[in-house]
């Protein structure tokens, strides 16, 4: 966590847990989805309030690397450790992990894209926003 550029905190809550008692793994997903939409709610943009103005970001693509288990009850911190854009896509890296032992649970890679008004673009407005916090 010490090179991240935003942390957001969550605690596993039991209905996430499969029947071995461990974080399904498409929730892990959630934690990922949760702490985008919170760091670009820090930053001032709101995914709802950008969708009325008629921008949605889309995720395309996510791959996910999973190393220790989650376990009800757990805390737990979502990192986004860096972002890279390419082209008209960006690249958010993350990762989660366990603060009782800071064990990395799950590293991830996510793809997103902007459409604007239905069609594929890249606003002004996300470059503005992000452009201090790309590699």
């Amino acid at each position: 966590m010490e090179h991240s550029i935003f942390n957001f905190n969550l605690k596993v809550r039991d209905y996430e847990c499969d029947a071995q008692g461990i974080v399904n793994n498409a929730n892990y997903q959630h934690y990922y989805e949760v702490c985008r939409h919170e760091f670009l709610e820090y930053n001032g943009l709101n995914f709802y309030e950008l969708h009325t103005q008629g921008i949605d970001l889309v995720l395309v693509s996510i791959f996910v690397k999973y190393s220790n288990s989650l376990k009800g009850g757990d805390l737990l911190a979502c990192t986004i450790d860096s972002i890279e854009k390419e082209g008209i896509r960006y690249f958010f890296n993350q990762k989660i992990i366990r603060l009782s032992d800071n064990k990395i649970c799950s590293e991830a890679r996510a793809e997103v894209v902007t459409l604007v008004k239905g069609h594929v673009s890249l606003p002004a407005i996300l470059d503005k926003t992000l452009s201090q916090y790309l590699k």
